[in-house]
């Protein structure tokens, strides 16, 4: 980001003039949040003079920064006696799920002072524990920040005040594991033959016809590889083949690392799976299973929109993955319809684990990551998140497939993120009340306030009316005919995907080690 101090520069995209900048503007700054393309070229008109900071400095700072004051915040919650005795983690949600409100000092009207309040001490706290009137009047003297919560948000988050134990039905630990009933991930009732052991065990599929006669299959593509179409003996497979130099380049050694491990770490009929990795001199391979009925977001385009069943089934499988994932401390921050695949029984399940993340309950990561029309207002604030994204993407999924677009979009990035953080987005009139019910209370703007991440847990997302007429445990043993069949064409195992252009170009050899334990 840059930052003119002297002189004049003028801004132009493709050509054509837009705008000329000065002393005290700004550009670039979208280079600071998110890793795209610039758009616009700016040249110098004379000599120019720029204060500039590079996206690491930024964001080292802004994150250091959030550390810090969140510190303080804590800190000062513990000074509360009635909450001095709460586990850090329930103190984070505390603090998540509070709103930062700047008082200014009046200048009318003169009442008997009983005390003076000042940093750590608190008020108001009688409308939270007892349901009494307030007594006193609060005053600035200056300039105060405070930290407040609604009575609501701390009846659903604290533990004076317990839930009601959820419906048996909706979230019965009793229920057998899927693994265990015979129709897990990679469990059907008839025998398979084992996953390959070697690499070379695995055969390419091919087109059987038209222009793409002979050419090997590929299911999709990244910014790191591809995803092949494999046989070994009479089983399909998907093998997702990475780029050792690229990962280096970018450094993402780390995102590959965790992906393999959450994903070797899964058994869940809705988390796609796995059989094993290689490596050679030029890439690391994830074999994993093969999803039939391929992406929904292909499905979703095909649509445009999904019937409302349709999207409660879609929806439904996805909570159950992420139930599945945030019990292994696993924080998803990659939900979009490009990483839900469809199963040959019409089951959605959760690929691509690049940017999961393994964390502890009460911890923040300070990372950046995701698509920006998912990303979630903590992680453009840099403050710091956690399982919660996972609910804001999750209600921004629910909007696209009942709307066909997200709740958060245009063609330029940053009008994207300045709509995010306004938090301010409309439902059309055909969407029905519960649909929008879930939403809202998926997308709101403090991550402590979300639907999923309150004492309720992610049975408060389950027992919403949104989902009255599903019936959770036989969706957790794969009983229900899932509405999606429909959507899913008969022919080739590849009928469902649509084809790419793939540069066959061999990788270069990268040998510094860092997949030795592929």
């Amino acid at each position: 980001m840059y930052i003119v101090a002297e002189g004049q520069l003028s801004v132009s995209q493709r050509g054509r003039p837009l705008r000329t900048l000065g002393p005290g503007d700004v550009f670039g700054e979208l280079a600071l949040l998110y890793h795209c393309r610039r758009t616009a070229t700016v040249r110098a008109l004379g000599p120019v003079r720029l204060w500039a900071i590079d996206r690491q400095r930024y964001r080292a700072i802004a994150t250091s920064n959030a550390k810090r004051r969140r510190d303080e915040i804590l800190s000062s919650l513990r000074m509360v006696p009635w909450l001095r005795d709460l586990s850090h983690s329930l103190l984070c949600k505390l603090l998540d799920a509070m709103e930062e409100v700047r008082v200014s000092r009046g200048v009318h009207g003169r009442q008997r002072l009983v005390r003076v309040l000042r940093a750590g001490e608190h008020f108001g706290e009688r409308a939270l524990l007892r349901n009494t009137p307030r007594t006193a009047s609060c005053q600035a003297q200056g300039h105060v920040t405070c930290v407040t919560m609604t009575k609501d948000d701390f009846q659903e988050i604290s533990p004076f005040c317990p839930p009601e134990p959820p419906e048996p039905d909706v979230c019965d630990g009793d229920a057998p594991a899927p693994e265990d009933s015979g129709r897990g991930w990679g469990s059907p009732s008839l025998w398979q033959p084992p996953a390959p052991e070697r690499l070379e065990d695995l055969v390419a599929v091919r087109y059987e016809e038209g222009q793409w006669q002979g050419q090997r299959i590929v299911l999709g593509t990244g910014g790191f590889g591809r995803v092949e179409l494999v046989r070994c003996q009479e089983r399909l497979f998907a093998l997702k083949r990475i780029r050792k130099d690229w990962v280096v380049r970018r450094q993402q050694q780390e995102h590959v690392r965790t992906e393999r491990r959450v994903l070797a770490g899964s058994r869940s009929p809705f988390i796609v799976g796995f059989f094993g990795t290689f490596r050679d001199t030029q890439y690391v391979y994830l074999l994993l299973e093969f999803c039939q009925g391929g992406e929904l977001w292909t499905k979703l385009r095909e649509m445009r929109c999904f019937e409302e069943p349709l999207a409660v089934f879609c929806c439904a499988c996805v909570v159950e993955g992420l139930e599945y994932l945030h019990g292994r401390g696993i924080v998803y921050r990659d939900l979009k319809p490009e990483n839900l695949m469809l199963d040959q029984r019409g089951y959605v399940k959760l690929v691509d684990f690049g940017f999961a993340k393994e964390l502890g309950r009460g911890e923040k990561t300070y990372s950046f990551c995701g698509t920006p029309e998912y990303l979630a207002p903590e992680m453009l604030r840099h403050e710091g998140h956690d399982f919660a994204v996972d609910f804001w993407m999750l209600g921004i999924l629910a909007f696209e497939l009942l709307v066909g677009r997200p709740p958060f979009h245009s063609a330029d990035p940053q009008q994207i993120y300045s709509r995010i953080l306004d938090g301010v987005f409309s439902f059309p009139a055909f969407l029905g009340e519960a649909a929008c019910s879930l939403i809202s209370k998926l997308c709101r703007r403090r991550p402590g306030q979300r639907l999923g991440n309150t004492a309720s847990g992610i049975c408060g997302i389950k027992k919403h009316r949104w989902f009255g007429a599903l019936k959770w445990r036989k969706l957790v043993l794969r009983q229900l005919e899932a509405p999606t069949l429909r959507l899913i064409k008969e022919g080739p195992p590849y009928i469902n995907f649509k084809r790419f252009s793939v540069d066959w170009t061999p990788a270069e050899d990268e040998c510094s080690g860092w997949d030795e334990d592929f």
